[in-house]
């Protein structure tokens, strides 16, 4: 894994750097002019560098005034370049490269001066030609403008990678979220319906005149009870398991048959009208039609007085049409929109289709639209 580097080692090592080079430099003096005061300029030049990252500019002015007065004391010529190049550099990293650019073009302007009213060969400056000033100053910028823009880049990088793992982490939650609604209308619509029906029968069992019947509707409580107790495990199975669940087999219209079951065991009579082929709907828009049929199956039997239920299935230019009805508003109290049908209508919804659920002559009426190749919207 990459560590940084921390910025004060750097700034420490290239003040160091500065510093040596100037002292070699001087001390390769062929006119043997190495002195204490140029060596200490060599260290001053080198000490700007520790505070290059808090004032770049600063480090900038006072390295080329200390150029002027180094020459000014007519020490042993170094360049007027090679003095600045570390301060060049630091601008030039920093975001400050016009002021690079300009005290560059200040020290070559002086350097260009003073080789044009000077011809001896001893001059100060005789040591370095323009070109080579020039390339070294040109080399610190664009070195520096270089390291600035690969930390820019390094930092782009990382804030992609970042934005992109908050991306993926609201994905999952997202994810999450839709298998919980999911999980939940599939609870309520099992859970309710299997002890709407032991309800129903402990009344039969209640009421029932012989041990014979009273053992039968006994017996449909405990079928009921068994089913609701197995969908509770299976579904606190999957909440506290730390990998993806086995999926659960999935029931479609051809298995409403026990549910209708159900209801004319209640005394209720049920009229089919079926007119869906086996291969005509894709498996998640199946499931949400068996959702939908049971749930309306337990709300019949909860909240209406009914004595017949429809069930009107069909497939119609691609589009499946369910209907599902009863006859029993006189016995069915006034209600709002529950968790029941708020899940049905998102089922329908998230399969591109629309679900209403509302009075009809002499009873209520559940009327779903669903594309039959369910594809999902979100």
């Amino acid at each position: 894994m990459r560590t940084d580097v921390d910025p004060r080692l750097t700034d420490a090592a290239l003040a160091l750097a500065v510093a040596l080079v100037l002292a070699v430099v001087i001390a390769a003096d062929p006119a043997g002019r190495a002195s204490a005061p140029a060596y200490g300029f060599a260290v001053f030049f080198g000490a700007l560098l520790l505070v290059r990252r808090r004032a770049p500019r600063l480090v900038l002015v006072l390295t080329l005034i200390a150029v002027f007065g180094y020459y000014i004391l007519d020490l042993p010529p170094v360049g007027m370049v090679l003095p600045a190049t570390g301060a060049l550099f630091s601008a030039a990293e920093q975001r400050r490269t016009p002021w690079a650019v300009g005290a560059a073009a200040v020290l070559l302007a002086v350097a260009t001066f003073f080789r044009l009213i000077d011809d001896a060969p001893e001059a100060g400056l005789n040591g370095y030609t323009f070109v080579t000033e020039v390339a070294l100053a040109a080399a610190a910028i664009a070195l520096g403008a270089a390291v600035r823009l690969t930390r820019e880049a390094r930092e782009r990088t990382a804030r992609i990678a970042e934005l992109t793992a908050a991306e993926q982490q609201r994905a999952a939650d997202a994810r999450l979220q839709e298998e919980r609604l999911r999980m939940a209308r599939d609870l309520h619509d099992t859970i309710g319906h299997t002890l709407s029906v032991a309800a129903l029968h402990a009344g039969v069992a209640t009421e029932a005149e012989d041990a014979a019947a009273s053992r039968r509707a006994l017996g449909r409580v405990r079928q009921a009870t068994s089913d609701a107790l197995r969908e509770l495990r299976r579904t606190v199975k999957i909440l506290r398991s730390d990998r993806a669940p086995d999926q659960a087999p999935v029931l479609g219209l051809a298995a409403v048959d026990p549910l209708l079951t159900v209801a004319r065991d209640s005394g209720l009579r049920v009229v089919t009208e079926m007119a869906v082929p086996s291969d005509a709907l894709a498996p998640s828009v199946d499931a949400a039609a068996y959702r939908i049929v049971q749930e309306s199956v337990t709300n019949i039997l909860r909240h209406a007085d009914a004595r017949t239920l429809r069930l009107r299935a069909r497939v119609v230019d691609g589009i499946l049409s369910l209907e599902i009805s009863d006859d029993g508003s006189l016995g069915r109290e006034p209600v709002g929109e529950g968790s029941g049908i708020r899940g049905m209508r998102e089922r329908a919804e998230l399969l591109g289709g629309r679900l209403t659920a509302r009075p009809a002559p002499g009873g209520f009426l559940v009327e779903a639209r669903i594309p039959v190749d369910g594809e999902e919207t979100r």
